[in-house]
Order: C-alpha cells, then structure tokens, then sequence
C-alpha cells in the first residue's frame, strides 16, 4: 500500500441526475449539505447507454452552478456514436468542467449486442484524450473484486492497466466491505507499475434488502458475518442503520489508516448517512 500514500487525500461524492422536480428539490438541499464539508469534486452518473444524457447534463450544471464545487459527469460509450461524445464534450467543456468519469456502461435491457462505436472504457479515454488532449482529469473505475462480466482476475487486472495506459488519472473502485480484496488489488497494481491514486468507493448502509441487490449486480461481496447480522435485525430499520453507519466507519478508517488515498461517497442522492460516517471520522 506504500504507492497510495504519496497521494494527497481527496474526498468526493456522487449524485444521479432527479427524475422529478421533488427530487431536483432535494437533491439542492443535499448538495448545500456536503458542500459545507468542503469535498475535491461531485460527480453525476449516467443511465444505462446514455439514458439519462439530458438529465446528467442538466444536473451537473446545476450543482457546480449551486456549490461552486468542481463536479465530474459520469460519460459511458454503450450506444453512443463518436459524434455524440464528441459534441458532448464541447458541451461541457464550455461549462468550464475539467473533471470526467469515464465508463464503458451497461447495456439498457433490449439493446443487445449493440455496443456502439467504442466497446470499452479504455476506448473512450483513449478518444477524449485525442478529442481533447490533457483538459479533463479522467477518472475510471477500478474493481477490487473484479468486475462481474470480466473472464478472471488477471483479464480484469489487464483491462484496467488499458485504461491507465490510455490516458486515466485516477480511479474509483466499486463499493466492497473487504478491506483485504483492496489492498490486493492495490499491490497487483503496483506488481504492473501503474502509477494512479486508486480511491475506494464508499457505499453507506442504510436498507439490508436494497444492498443485496445492488451487490447482486454489481459483484460485491457482501462478507458472511454482516449478512448473518444485518439477517438479525429483519425489519428494524434503525438497527440496521446504525450497524451499517459502525460497519461503514470502521472500514473507511481502516483504509485510511492503511493509506488510502481518499473516500469516494456513494450518496444515492442523501446525505445524512454519509455525513454521519463523516463526522465518525473527524473528517
């Protein structure tokens, strides 16, 4: 873990682009809350193949407009045309954004095989490096756990080597609750002289049900001994959030401590459970 160390700490958080004015409401209530705190950037996701493009946009000119804070849209290339990246980054270049998230994305369900004129992560870094040279600071993920549709760990390994190599930044990991599964991967990365910050990404725990699924999805591995006793508390929803608040709290010290550089907030568009592990920490 010594490569980590040298890093400055950055402290982030993500947003997905409202579906409705309530939501558009909340989420500028939310986002006065956790600029308070000072944070590196903000960052907006992007639907499955570019589904949600206008409300992306829309949202992350509202939030950098509404905080002042440095905010990264997410950017997928599933079923989006060069032509469309390339007049979307002219658009947000002239919003003055100088960060993105740059990701393969998912396929909406229907779609097929149909992937697009660039079929990986590393294909759009590669293309926003030539469409743009050095103005955005590209962020990409990283999978501790591997990524569920890669063939193996070291195919996984080699597809994020890719993307460093065609122009990354630095990267975000998919949320884990396995500390080890970091540090391994963190070692292996440095074993294949990658040189990047790799921030881990933080997924609060406030809904047992809701994270079965989303690390169904998403391959995380939820550990046997949080399973066995968020299975204790079925339907008390308090207990449950306050066990995942001490859990959450612990496992962002422990990275911390072992030198990670930074913590990358999953807010699902709230912010009293992240700002509860903020304050856990001193932060």
């Amino acid at each position: 873990m010594n490569s980590q160390t040298k890093y400055e700490k950055s402290y982030s958080f993500e947003f997905f682009p409202p579906k409705t004015d309530k939501g558009v409401e909340k989420l500028q209530a939310v986002q006065a809350e956790l600029a308070a705190r000072k944070p590196a950037f903000f960052s907006v996701t992007y639907g499955a193949g570019g589904s949600t493009r206008d409300r992306t946009f829309a949202t992350v000119v509202r939030v950098k407009e509404g905080t002042g804070v440095s905010t990264a849209p997410h950017l997928s290339c599933v079923g989006d045309t060069k032509a469309q990246l390339g007049e979307l980054l002219q658009q947000y270049k002239d919003q003055g954004i100088d960060q993105l998230v740059a990701l393969r994305g998912d396929l909406p369900s229907g779609m097929g095989a149909s992937l697009g004129e660039l079929k990986y992560a590393s294909d759009l870094v590669a293309f926003i490096r030539e469409q743009t040279g050095d103005h955005f600071h590209l962020e990409v993920a990283a999978y501790p756990e591997k990524h569920p549709q890669a063939k193996s760990m070291a195919a996984d390994l080699q597809a994020f080597k890719t993307k460093v190599q065609a122009g990354a930044s630095s990267a975000i990991t998919q949320y884990f609750f396995n500390v080890d599964a970091y540090k391994f991967f963190v070692d292996s990365c440095e074993k294949l002289n990658l040189d990047l910050p790799i921030v881990p990404g933080i997924m609060p725990i406030t809904n047992y049900e809701n994270l079965v699924r989303f690390s169904g999805m998403c391959g995380a591995e939820i550990p046997r001994w949080i399973r066995v006793r968020m299975e204790e508390f079925q339907g008390d929803h308090d207990s449950i959030r306050q066990l995942g608040e001490e859990i959450i709290t612990n496992l962002c010290a422990e990275l911390l401590e072992m030198g990670a550089p930074g913590l990358h907030f999953y807010t699902l568009n709230q912010a009293e459970p992240t700002l509860a592990i903020w304050d856990n920490l001193g932060l």
